[in-house]
């Protein structure tokens, strides 16, 4: 059994040093535990730093490409190395190394595909009260849509067998957390979450530069994630929303018209047929994405299949891995 711990970068060779300090070389299940860090594009020295502290894989990208594509990058990269179990970590030393032995142990055991790490959200002092708000409000959603328990649906730090890496595949550009989690529950994986540790802040996420702009693209992400994945949900409730609409607007127009005063309400009879028309073609915009959603359901067996049989071929011909020669 082999564990492969990635790290996605950008520009991080501040903090990559101590991450790395604290990354474990032994964990009970595993024959073997390497390191890999996906390079997004970093113009500082960050591949130096991880290879002077013992990096076995690195993988790059020549321009940066954001953190959900980093991400792919690594679980791909770790399936062509021959990895059983990915874990996914932060570069900022975020969260505690020393509870990888209590995220991987439920894979280990048979008992989970994917375990995510739930922080200690509430206790956070670095969390401003606006981030715990909306860390909970996420979970929330993300529990919502994939019909998961997960406590703390934004953690970065996690844990995929490689079947469950086979079969990821993202649509967001801005973060992979929600939407793995989502596709999970779609995909009826096990998914569990463990308690875990967080260490001093070392430096200001990058993910949220400003709680305005963090607000705002999460309720883009939370939006599209729910389009994608609950599309016939999605607009058959706006569709019913209107019909509803147009159905008790028409009831007022009936009643005045019983009472001889329909002339002076016209306005809400032309209103009626609007809000009904929208209502039924959103109504038919539900059924075409639920066709759609089933395509795409579709490819993404084909594409787990690819995986599973092209063995290590795929991932490499992707995006090629360094293999940071022993010093």
């Amino acid at each position: 059994m082999k564990l492969i711990i990635q790290i996605p970068c950008y520009n991080e060779a501040g903090t990559l040093a101590i991450a790395l300090a604290e990354l474990p070389r032994h964990v009970p299940g595993f024959d073997k535990v390497e390191w890999l860090i996906i390079d997004d594009g970093c113009v500082d020295e960050t591949v130096a730093v991880a290879k002077a502290n013992g990096v076995d894989y690195v993988v790059r990208h020549t321009g940066n490409q954001g953190l959900a594509k980093a991400f792919m990058t690594g679980l791909e990269a770790c399936l062509a190395a021959g990895a059983d179990v990915i874990v996914n970590t932060d570069a900022d030393n975020q969260y505690n190394a020393g509870d990888i032995p209590a995220l991987v142990a439920p894979i280990v055991e048979g008992k989970a595909e994917i375990v995510i790490g739930s922080r200690p959200i509430a206790t956070i002092q670095h969390f401003s009260p606006v981030k715990k708000a909306l860390q909970k409000l996420g979970s929330w959603v993300v529990r919502a849509a994939s019909k998961t328990k997960v406590p703390d649906a934004p953690s970065g730090f996690r844990a995929y067998s490689r079947a469950a890496a086979q079969r990821m595949m993202l649509f967001s550009e801005y973060t992979y957390t929600l939407e793995t989690i989502i596709q999970a529950g779609q995909k009826n994986m096990a998914v569990t979450s463990v308690p875990v540790r967080v260490n001093g802040d070392l430096r200001p996420s990058r993910l949220v530069k400003s709680i305005p702009s963090y607000i705002r693209r999460s309720i883009v992400t939370i939006i599209r994630i729910f389009i994608i994945y609950r599309p016939f949900r999605f607009f058959a409730t706006i569709g019913l929303v209107l019909f509803l609409a147009g159905v008790l607007l028409g009831l007022r127009f009936l009643a005045y018209y019983l009472m001889g005063d329909g002339d002076g309400h016209i306005q809400s009879l032309i209103l009626t047929s609007v809000l009904l028309l929208m209502g039924f073609q959103t109504f038919l915009i539900a059924f075409v994405a639920d066709l759609l959603a089933a395509n795409r359901k579709l490819l993404e067996e084909i594409r787990f299949t690819q995986r599973r049989e092209g063995g290590n071929g795929l991932a490499s011909s992707r995006t090629p891995v360094e293999k940071v020669a022993a010093e």
